[in-house]
């Protein structure tokens, strides 16, 4: 890795932490960042979902007013979104790489789309002052849903964040940096397993991690702040357009190699 690559992936990292906090997505800058640098794929989905685990701490602690008033949510959903990121990443470690590489499209395209859907629903209101919600008195329907997340984000990733707004905003969420406060923690819960089991399997490049690392850190310290004085949608707009992009470009490839 020269160089140019270097300050590249620096680059892409601190975008996805930023967009990260600001509306989800970022793993549709920093992966394909990885794969531009020379990472196989599956290298790329792996180092990626290590590398982003700084960003989401560090964003979160951008969170921690807000996650104060709401640890009793993050008690509850951590354990299913613990093992289901361990589940995917078992997942996608029992994937074959030319599998991988053929669904890559497709999973780019899901994510992409569902940021777009996102996007088409009534803004959550943000309220500062908003109570703390409660979890159902039957949460086994949420649990499953957020282990479903994690097994998403063990395998892949983009989108989570959208999913997990979603999720929040079903049980009652209403504030919306309050529930990106949540929404970070449990991002990096369900990276940082899935990153271990990477890890221990050789199946990341520790370099262009850690590249990637520092640029989200700065990306996800400055993006919770960032949060606050842009329009979320509009971000996720821009992401949108950049997903369409990259799932057509991902596919053509495809079958230009095929």
């Amino acid at each position: 890795m020269n160089a140019a690559h270097a300050l590249a992936l620096a680059a892409a990292g601190a975008a996805a932490g930023a967009i990260n906090s600001v509306a989800g997505g970022g793993t549709l800058i920093s992966f394909p960042a990885a794969m531009a640098v020379g990472l196989p794929p599956l290298v790329a989905n792996a180092t990626n979902a290590v590398a982003l685990v700084p960003g989401s701490i560090a964003s979160a602690w951008g969170y921690r007013r807000e996650l104060a008033k709401d640890a009793a949510v993050v008690r509850a959903f951590a354990p299913p979104m613990l093992l289901g990121g361990l589940g995917g990443a078992a997942l996608l470690l029992a994937t074959p790489a030319r599998v991988f590489d053929a669904i890559v499209p497709a999973l780019v395209l899901f994510a992409t789309l569902l940021f777009a859907a996102q996007n088409l629903r009534r803004p959550t209101p943000a309220s500062a002052d908003a109570v703390a919600w409660e979890l159902p008195r039957r949460p086994l329907v949420a649990l499953a849903a957020q282990f479903a997340v994690g097994l998403y984000c063990g395998y892949f990733g983009a989108g989570q964040g959208m999913m997990m707004l979603a999720l929040l905003a079903s049980v009652g969420g209403r504030d919306v940096h309050r529930m990106n406060g949540v929404k970070n923690v449990l991002a990096a819960l369900g990276n940082a397993v899935a990153g271990v089991v990477f890890a221990a399997s050789g199946a990341i490049d520790a370099r262009a991690a850690a590249v990637l690392a520092v640029g989200a850190i700065a990306g996800g310290w400055g993006g919770a702040a960032l949060a606050r004085r842009v329009n979320p949608r509009l971000v996720r707009w821009c992401v949108v357009a950049l997903g369409l992009l990259l799932a057509g470009s991902l596919a053509a490839r495809r079958l230009s190699a095929g």
